[in-house]
């Protein structure tokens, strides 16, 4: 039996566990530490972990910084056209945009999911 979340901080964690699953299964590995924050509209997950050894060696290379910089930004893209839909499934809010940034030189990530409304948990 599924228990639905009812405060902000399970439906925080519900949240994490989903976006953890998810590059764990379509990356071939997943974030280190997943953190998630519902602020308002905003779902803010702060992703904790490595570069792909492909980002790695890239960086390495003349404008390596921008070329990760831009596969981060085509893989979110794709990624957001699945991720997006599972947690607007959990939170019951329409996400209605996103945006993404990785530090090229800690891998840490943030992920920002717009909902179409100010979030409000029950208590």
């Amino acid at each position: 039996m599924t228990v639905t979340p009812r405060t902000k901080r399970q439906y925080e964690d519900a949240v994490s566990k989903i976006v953890a699953a998810f590059y764990s299964k379509n990356i071939g590995f997943g974030p280190r530490e997943t953190r998630v924050y519902i602020v308002d509209d905003m779902v803010i997950v702060r992703l904790k972990g490595r570069l792909m050894p492909m980002e790695e060696m890239l960086l390495k290379a003349e404008h390596g910084y921008r070329i990760v910089k831009d596969l981060r930004k085509q893989l979110h893209e794709v990624t957001t056209k699945e991720l997006g839909p599972e947690i607007a499934k959990i939170l019951g809010y329409k996400v209605v945009g996103s945006h993404s940034d990785i530090s090229t030189r800690s891998g840490e990530r943030l992920e920002v999911f717009i909902l179409d409304r100010k979030f409000e948990a029950a208590d």
